[in-house]
This record gives C-alpha cells, structure tokens and sequence, in this order.
C-alpha cells in the first residue's frame, strides 16, 4: 500500500487539505486548521498502515480509527471519500448541512467509517481505550495458534484539547497499568487554542507525563515527512503498550496568513485566503472540490489491496470455523448482540420476604446467575465492587496478565469508566456494565449522553438511590440524579422496588439494544413483596403497572417507584380502610410507561376522577404529568442530611403516616 511516487503523496495530502477547507468555506462554517496540519497523519493510517475496507466498514477485524479531536471532521469526511467509503462529493459539498453524512463532529451509526461520535474533547480518548478493551477480551477469549482472528489496532488523533480534558488523563492511567499495547494514538501538537497559544494554558511535559502512565511515546518533529510517521509508528506497533506519538504540526498549513494562528482553528480561511493558500501548497487546479486523477488512481489502488486482506482474513476465518466450530460459532453471537430467552431462564425469582433485601444485593444475585450464560457480559466498578454488587464471581480480573476476565476494576474513575464502556460498545461482541453510586452520575454524565446519542447498548448500575444512603448526608444523597437521567432522550431509568423487580430490570436491560440503561438501587434492604398477592414483577417492561387495587373505584392513585413504593403500599391500606378506594402504581421507569399505548396509560394511570400522589425520594421534577395540577408531589426538593435513614425518610416525609396524612388533608378528610 506504498505508494512508490513521493508526488503522490504530496498531491494526496494536499488533496485532503483542499477539500477541508473547501468543505468549510461552502458552509461558511468549521474548522480548517486542524484537517490542514494533519492531513499527513490521516494519508498515512488509510492508505498505507490501516487494515480496513471500505466496502465492508463493519469488518470485526479492522483496524479503528478515532478523531478524538472531533473539531476536525473534514480530515474524516475527506480522506473517506479518497479511500473509497460511501460518502460522495456531494456529502463533502453538503458539510454542516441539514440530513447530511457529514455533521459538523463525527456520528456514529450516521456516517460510514466513523467510529464513534466525538467532539466533546477526550471522549475518543477515553472510547479508544474501551474500544482496546473489548480487543483484548475478544482476543484472549478466541484466537488460537495460526488463527489471529483478532488482530486489530485501536489508532487515533487527539488534541491539546484532549489532553487538558481530565478524562483522558483517567482513561490514559488505566490503559497504561493494562498495558493495551493496540492503542496508537497521534498528538497533535500545534500549540494553538482558540484563545491563543497554548502557553497560555498548558505547560506539561506531555511526553514524560504519558511515559509516566507506562505509555510509550515516540516524537515526529517533522509531520510532513512520511518516513518519521512510518519509523514513529513502526516502532509503536512493536510495543506491548499503549503509545503516543508526539507530532509537531501547524494549524492551518499552507494558509499564508493564517497558519499557526488561532484564527485558523474554527473559521473559514475565506475566499482569498484560500487562493492564496492553494498557490502555496502548488495546487494548479482551478474547479474546486476537485480530486486529481492520479489521486484517485493511487487510492483505488490501495482499495483493492484493502479488499484482499478483509478476502484473506475471511479465508483464515473458514479455517477457524473448520477446526474450532463451537468457538466461531460463540463469537458470531457475541458480534450478533442477541441475549435470548434460555439465556436469561437463570434469572432468579425471590420468594415473599417481610425483611427483604437490598435490591443492589439482588441485582448482584442476578449478575452471576446470568453471567455463565451471556459470556460476553462485561463489568466493572469505580472501587466499589463490595457495595455496588457487581463482580462476576467466576471470572477473574480484566489484567495484562488475563485479559480474559470480565471484572475491569476501573479505579476511582467514573468518567473514563462510562465513557470506556462506550467504546466497548461500538467496537462490538460485548455487553458492558460499569457501577458506581447515583450520586457520582454527575461524573459520567456527558458519555451518558454520548451513549443516547450513538444509541449503544450500556448497562449502569448505580446503587445508594436516596436519601437512604443515611449517615454519608448530602454529599453523598442524590436527589435531583433521577431526575436529570431521565430527561436524557433515548435513556431507560429503571427504578426497582423490590428484588423481583431488580431481576425484571435486568432483564429489560439485557435485551435492550439501542439504548443505554440506568439501573438505580438501593443500599437499605426493601421487602420482597408477595406477588400472589401483588401484580407480577414481568409488568416492569411496561414502566407502570398496577400494583394493588384496594376497592372497586380508585378515589386516590398513588404512583411511587423503588423504596417508596412499601410506605405507599402501607398508606393505601389505612386510606381503605377510612372507605377511600386506592389504587396503587409501582413506575419503575417512566421512558417505558411513555412507550406504551394511550389506552393502557389511560387503564394505570386514569386522567380523571381520581387524587393522583407520586412518591419519590427524590426531586418532584417531571411527576406533575401524571400527577396533575391538583395532585399531591411528595419528594425532597432540597439537599439530604447525615443521620440514619429511617430518621431521614421520617424527617422528609416518606413514610406511610405522612403519605395518608396528605391525602386525607387533600380530600378534606382528616
């Protein structure tokens, strides 16, 4: 895939050069310095160091490829379309615009070849980190002698941007103390921010601090100069671990007045800034979005060698399949995704228990059941595994040394954690789950949103979902985390209240694809209720149910999810037996009630006749839908306190006196 003409690559790299900036002068709207100074890097991974085909983006055995520096999106558009993926030149021409392939940052799932969505700087760091996770598991798990099924690179582009970002100096830490040897990534050190040089700012060794993270680190002074990218990265790929390659590179290149200025980072050059330029990079081609022959020539090329090793590998994969069927088999479910019906039979059902158990316990109890049936099921923890009851006890810890294990002991990084398990998603054949307490939502929540966004399939379990968390007082009591998970778009909050209920979620949560699922559990043991008494735990896919109906007519619906669906249950009772029909609703999950018909919404929760009252030990936001303007919000619109949790759930009105006390103040009754 070399090309033997030092020309040709000039005029390739320039070719990318000028339809970025092209791209983004028609838009009136971009980034042009970036794609500019780091055109050669990107030549160089697709046309001569990528395994990849364009025709078959979805190859297991591809080799990926992050712009963590996502600003930078004409670099991807534009050395895609060379390469052969199916973005035409019309999509370049459409940059920025309405129902395009290509958006201002990289989306997943929206553009053949890209990755994973980036923009919000170290997201692709951190992903690329999950993305070699996943590698390395699949890798353990399924190659054999001659059969190198997986054998893939993790490569990458990130910012000065990037690296001031605190996830990647989370996620950097623990590629390096696991030594993911399949990272490469490029630094693009150009020394300008949109504020200006980054001196002002930023004055790390950046070498030394990656050299101290157990990373190998290389230097490109010139990126221009092919053969120091090729040494650079021939001598990363010998490496057992992670690398970075430092570039020095020039915002802008070729821009006679803007290069190595902050203007060049996120304008347009203009017009006449781009005359000039192409005058300067040699460019003799007047139409513009113009790609020369030889160029394209060279890159289809590169395509048919591309295709040829996706034919060879698929030929090694025949050989695999001959040989060891049942594994190639297994590995084809793991890339399907699909957890079927036998593969959740293990889940357990728990028996009536007056004392009950901590639903994190259960869905602890659940994890293992599962876990010899979906062995792609992998999990971790922020340092709290003995609280969060997350560990796979048949499995050992995800190592250098075992990079078989499925427990990812990610250290007290919630970021890099939520933000790794994205990147286990996109790259394929796992299910992850990472678990912290809700209350450290807040620090995964932008990969939270970045998994909505690129509808991935990850797990959250997130335990200590109250108040009832106790003597830890209100740093450590989340009341507004439900709340802002769930307005979230394309998020499941799943708010148990009971063991049987826990199992049902995680049922809902194996089976979901599309979207990520928050599991949020309890530290304080609930009681198991008796479903021979109560409805069955199955109707938690629906988001609401019934849970009990006390009297014919409903004077008063109570609706309450996790822990205070007990003390509700409790009120309804003293509520009948003063002669007030009540009905009350377990709402686990809001996003699943909304899914449903207007019928069956209307059969739970009617919108008439009736005093409706939530219960949630969190804030009222959001339960006025099904409340009404007349209805009754108990919550805690304020922080917590440190004291026991009964005391806490007295104190702000979460038992079953204060329930009935205000609905019976409500009704006039009392």
């Amino acid at each position: 895939m070399k090309s033997q003409d030092p020309r040709i690559d000039g005029l390739a790299i320039n070719t990318i050069r000028v339809l970025a900036m092209e791209s983004i002068q028609k838009a009136n709207s971009g980034h042009p310095g970036m794609p500019m100074g780091c055109a050669p890097i990107a030549y160089y991974l697709y046309a001569k160091a990528m395994k990849h085909n364009p025709d078959n983006p979805g190859w297991i055995n591809r080799d990926r490829f992050v712009l963590s520096a996502g600003h930078g999106s004409m670099l991807l558009y534009s050395i895609l379309h060379l390469a052969g993926y199916d973005l035409s030149m019309d999509e370049l021409k459409q940059f920025r615009q309405l129902d395009s392939k290509t958006p201002g940052h990289p989306e997943y799932g929206h553009t053949a070849g890209v990755e994973t969505t980036t923009g919000p700087l170290g997201q692709g760091f951190a992903n690329a980190v999950g993305m070699a996770i996943a590698q390395q598991f699949l890798a353990a798990k399924f190659n054999k002698e001659k059969f190198p099924i997986i054998d893939n690179y993790i490569y990458g582009i990130c910012s000065d941007g990037d690296l001031m970002e605190g996830i990647s100096h989370e996620a950097a830490s623990l590629a390096g103390h696991l030594g993911l040897g399949k990272i490469i990534f490029f630094y693009d050190n150009n020394g300008i921010s949109i504020d200006g040089k980054t001196k002002l700012t930023f004055s790390e060794d950046i070498k030394k601090r990656f050299e101290a993270y157990n990373w190998h680190t290389e230097t490109v002074m010139d990126v221009n100069d092919l053969t120091q990218i090729e040494s650079a990265l021939s001598k990363a790929q010998a490496e057992s671990r992670p690398s970075l390659i430092i570039t020095t590179t020039n915002i802008g290149y070729g821009s006679p007045n803007k290069q190595d200025t902050s203007s060049a980072h996120g304008s347009p050059l203009g017009d006449d800034e781009i005359k000039l330029t192409k005058e300067k990079l040699g460019w003799e081609y007047a139409e513009p979005f113009y790609v020369p022959a030889e160029v394209r020539e060279y890159f289809a090329s590169v395509k048919k060698e591309l295709v040829s090793k996706n034919e060879e590998w698929n030929t090694l994969f025949v050989g695999y399949k001959d040989k060891y069927p049942a594994e190639a088999k297994e590995l084809m479910e793991f890339l399907g995704g699909k957890v079927s019906e036998s593969q959740l039979a293990s889940v357990p059902f728990f028996a009536a228990d007056s004392k009950g158990i901590a639903t994190r316990q259960a869905s602890g109890k659940v994890i293992n059941a599962v876990a010899d049936n979906i062995r792609n099921l992998v999990g971790g923890s922020a340092d709290l595994y003995a609280s969060n009851n997350t560990k796979i006890n048949s499995s050992a810890p995800f190592s250098k040394e075992d990079y078989s294990g499925r427990n990812i002991y990610y250290g007290i990084r919630e970021h890099a954690m939520a933000a790794i398990c994205n990147g286990m998603a996109v790259y394929g054949g796992v299910i992850p789950f990472c678990s912290t307490f809700l209350v450290f939502a807040d620090y995964m929540k932008p990969s939270i949103r970045l998994a909505a966004l690129m509808k991935l399939r990850v797990i959250y379990v997130l335990t200590h979902d109250s108040i009832g968390v106790g003597e830890d007082g209100p740093t450590h009591q989340p009341v507004e985390h439900i709340a802002s998970l769930r307005i979230i778009p394309n998020t499941i909050v799943l708010r148990p209240c009971d063991a049987n209920e826990t199992a049902e979620a995680w049922k809902v949560a194996l089976e979901t694809k599309g979207s990520p699922v928050v599991i949020a559990l309890t530290r304080q043991s609930l009681p198991v209720l008796d479903r021979g008494e109560f409805a069955s735990a199955s109707e938690l896919r629906n988001g609401a149910y019934t849970l009990i109906q006390y009297g014919e007519k409903s004077d008063v619906v109570i609706i309450a999810s996790g822990s205070e669906v007990h003390p509700a249950l409790t009120a309804a009772k003293n509520l009948y037996e003063k002669g007030i029909g009540v009905r009350v609703v377990s709402m686990p999950s809001m996003e699943l009630f909304e899914r449903q018909s207007d019928e069956y919404k209307e059969s739970v929760i009617p919108s008439a006749g009736c005093l409706k009252v939530s219960v949630e030990a969190g804030v009222t936001f959001g339960w006025q839908k099904y409340t009404g303007a007349g209805g009754i919000n108990i919550g805690i619109d304020a922080f917590g306190a440190s004291a026991p949790e009964k005391t806490l759930m007295k104190k702000y009105g979460f038992t079953a006196e204060n329930i009935t006390e205000s609905v019976l103040k409500k009704l006039n009754k009392n």
